[in-house]
């Protein structure tokens, strides 16, 4: 069992409150996600975890021990951080079995513990080079396989795959998937990239100033975000966030007006939206191109952006840009015009303080 719970915790720098009453719970083999911008307090919050910052208001427990003031050799946690530092002077298998060998265990002992991971992580034809022999990705899976060979109930990540190119987070990514169904540990991961908090996780923690804005499984945060923060945050391309005036049309539903937009009619009956100002949530996935007589409304297209299956158009206005998602081989430049409906029932809406107003 490795049951982590936050309980109120509280980080202090003189004055400044860095983490401010934080309260997070990951269950016994789960892969959490901390995920936020930068300064949000997600790589505090896991060096608290790992002993390496100190508690200054609220409790850390694990399994139910409260562990503020345990050191951290005895927590029974690895961490890998987002540099590898790897002993240059020392071999892979020497890396992986640095920990073991300062515990004295026998040398046969380590040599096979060691061989048992470099099977898990794919490194048995590198064991006896150096790390500048190494490519990235490989260096990163020393530095797991040296965390994970402790037999920790607990890893942390600190943005390990940060340092890689696109192509090898990828890679890793789906290796560190493997990696903790194979070891069934509990699995804390920061990241500022929300892709990669989509793709691994089981339940994010979606942090901003210190606080939780939001905690839940990948596509309920996708789907039902409880906030423009996260709304905008979660998802690739981000949400457009479009102001707009609710107020009631003749026939009963909402009739939401922005600039540029003209006037939608939503179906609200089951759970009547407020009147006036709010703002309007939808993805570019949810924005549609419309045959001339249909649609919402029309608008200039500014950018054209080609991603071989999929093309992502910029319209609107340069002060005010919406993004729309459609086929890859779309024939249109910027300049043209088009037309373009809302898929109503993808919409959200969120009042001027960015808290999400409830839909059925």
């Amino acid at each position: 069992m490795a049951v982590i719970e936050l309980k109120n915790v509280r980080k202090y720098y003189g004055a400044l409150e860095v983490i401010k009453g934080v309260d997070i719970r990951v269950e016994d083999g789960e892969f959490a996600v901390f995920v936020g911008p930068s300064g949000c307090g997600k790589s505090t919050l896991l060096r608290m975890i790992a002993g390496l910052e100190g508690i200054d208001g609220g409790d850390f427990l694990l399994d139910g021990r409260r562990m503020n003031d345990i050191a951290p050799d005895k927590r029974g946690i690895a961490m890998v951080f987002q540099s590898y530092a790897l002993y240059p002077h020392m071999s892979v298998a020497e890396n992986i079995g640095f920990s073991l060998d300062l515990k004295k265990v026998p040398k046969a002992t380590i040599r096979k513990e060691v061989e048992a991971i470099a099977e898990i992580l794919q490194l048995t034809d590198y064991l006896d080079r150096r790390p500048a022999a190494l490519s990235g990705g490989q260096r990163q899976r020393v530095a797991i396989g040296r965390a994970i060979i402790k037999k920790p109930a607990v890893i942390l990540f600190d943005e390990p795959l940060s340092n890689l190119d696109a192509s090898l987070r990828v890679q890793m990514r789906a290796e560190l998937q493997r990696l903790h169904r194979d070891l069934k540990a509990t699995v804390v991961y920061v990241t500022h990239d929300q892709v990669e908090a989509m793709t691994m996780a089981d339940r994010i923690v979606v942090l901003k100033g210190g606080e939780v804005a939001q905690a839940d499984a990948p596509i309920a945060l996708y789907h039902r975000p409880d906030n423009a923060f996260v709304a905008t945050f979660i998802g690739s391309p981000r949400m457009n966030l479009v102001p707009v005036t609710i107020a009631r049309a003749a026939d009963g539903k909402a009739e939401v007006t922005a600039a540029r937009l003209g006037a939608i009619h939503i179906d609200d009956s089951a759970m009547p939206l407020p009147t006036g100002p709010a703002q309007l949530g939808v993805r570019p996935e949810h924005l549609r191109l419309a045959a001339d007589a249909d649609g919402d409304f029309d608008s200039e297209i500014l950018v054209v952006e080609r991603l071989g299956v999929e093309t992502y158009l910029t319209i609107g206005s340069l002060d005010q840009p919406i993004m729309v998602r459609v086929e890859g081989d779309i024939a249109m430049r910027p300049g043209d015009r088009a037309r373009f409906s809302i898929d109503r029932q993808s919409c959200h809406f969120f009042d001027m303080a960015g808290r999400a107003l409830p839909r059925a």
